[in-house]
């Protein structure tokens, strides 16, 4: 047994029919299903998190169109490994042989010059790219190669995904249907395994292992005692990823300067990046804070562009100062909850029409028909105001925004109600 692969490996499907989850994509009709089915394959990057299938699904794809598969990590290759791939693919080409597909494992690791290294190569059909991430490739792979790659977000498995996984390998792996398993209880095997398939077999393996009884029952309890303490204290691809930077918002959100700083400190002695650190900050200035503090926004955003310039260790300095500053800002979430409660307006009442006053009016038809008739411009009034409707006539009153109660926003919320009067009574 000891000479055999993990049962996680063990258990990789071969065929699109054996492969578990993602049924959006690749279930009878989707649409990444029917891009195989035909031969017509694109470029893409898969984007999702760990243990959800990215690199069994691209190896799968080479093995139904019968394709060259040449695989690359971001961890551990360079523009030299690149360009050696890419020359090996233009001898296959060359050959007249099937078009090549590379597969880049966290391609958002890759620097620019990397990126760029496989740009000619995707153009000129010589490769087809598949690249994974667990990170948004909005933010992560260059707009040139995102440009020319379709994007498919993978999502993680559901329980009845993680739970069949668990039956086929107690009913078909080699080692684990000859021992005698219940499953009493799974819902800390599932919690642990958050959504992670490889994850949830190497709990299972691990776990089997850990009884010497010919009965093996499996419960809460057991999980928890057997694997817990053999679980990695960070581990920045997989659910600690998640529980920690979900402890470490929470902790700026709720005001604790103390809690924010030690789970910084958790994620940067646990190697996690930095710029992804710093991003989340951006978003929590606008989510948490808000027009409680605008200032928030712009030490964040000055926060982020430092950490890419400056780099590790000497970011860490530059990453606590925003944490506490963020941690002990008044806050407020009334910008989130705005544009919450637009969004939900907009799909409830459709395209609305453009008030006639508040439409452009560059030709003489238009102004013929009424475009800018009755639009009052706010600066050739006092106090550069003047009473004028900006909603379609259909929700006209609505209110969407709700000053949050801080001193900032309640100055706001005063000027507000004097201006527009019972339009803006809260």
């Amino acid at each position: 047994m000891n000479n055999l692969p993990p049962l996680a490996e063990r258990m990789r499907p071969k065929n699109l029919d054996d492969y578990v989850g993602q049924k959006h994509l690749v279930g009878p009709g989707a649409v990444l299903r029917k891009a195989i089915e035909s031969g017509s394959l694109p470029s893409m990057i898969f984007w999702g998190p760990p243990g959800v299938g990215k690199t069994t699904l691209a190896y799968i794809i080479s093995q139904t169109l019968d394709r060259p598969f040449f695989s690359l990590s971001a961890i551990n290759s360079g523009v030299k490994d690149v360009r050696e791939v890419i020359e090996k693919a233009s001898i296959l080409k060359a050959e007249g042989q099937m078009l090549p597909i590379l597969f880049i494992d966290e391609i958002h690791r890759f620097s620019k010059s990397q990126q760029d290294s496989l740009l000619g190569a995707v153009e000129r059909g010589i490769v087809t790219l598949i690249g994974a991430t667990t990170e948004n490739p909005s933010f992560e792979v260059i707009s040139a190669l995102l440009s020319r790659c379709h994007v498919y977000i993978l999502q993680p498995l559901d329980e009845d995904d993680l739970l069949s996984l668990l039956a086929k390998a107690m009913k078909e792996d080699e080692v684990i249907r000859t021992k005698n398993i219940e499953i009493k209880e799974n819902e800390a095997l599932l919690r642990l395994s958050g959504g992670d398939a490889r994850k949830l077999l190497n709990i299972f393996e691990l776990l089997v292992n850990a009884f010497d009884s010919k009965k093996i029952v499996i419960t809460n309890d057991a999980v928890l005692e057997h694997v817990q303490q053999n679980m990695a204290l960070y581990d920045k691809a997989g659910e600690q990823h998640y529980d920690i930077i979900s402890a470490f918002i929470k902790s700026m959100r709720g005001s604790d300067p103390n809690g924010a700083v030690y789970w910084l400190a958790r994620m940067i002695t646990g190697g996690e990046d930095p710029l992804f650190i710093a991003r989340r900050m951006l978003i929590l200035a606008s989510e948490d804070i808000g027009n409680a503090n605008p200032n928030a926004l712009l030490l964040a955003q000055s926060c982020f562009n430092a950490v890419n310039v400056i780099g590790m260790p000497e970011s860490q300095l530059i990453l606590s100062q925003t944490v506490i500053y963020l941690a002990t800002s008044a806050k407020s979430n009334s910008a989130t909850t705005a544009i919450g409660a637009a969004m939900d307006l907009v799909r409830q009442t459709g395209d609305l029409p453009v008030p006639l006053h508040l439409r452009n009016a560059p030709t003489k038809l238009m102004k013929n028909l009424g475009y800018g008739k009755d639009y009052k411009y706010a600066h050739s009034y006092e106090g550069n105001f003047t009473d004028l409707d900006f909603l379609p006539a259909e929700i006209k009153g609505t209110k969407l925004y709700n000053p949050g109660n801080n001193a900032r926003e309640q100055e706001s919320k005063e000027k507000l109600k004097k201006l527009w009067g019972d339009r803006y009574k809260y």
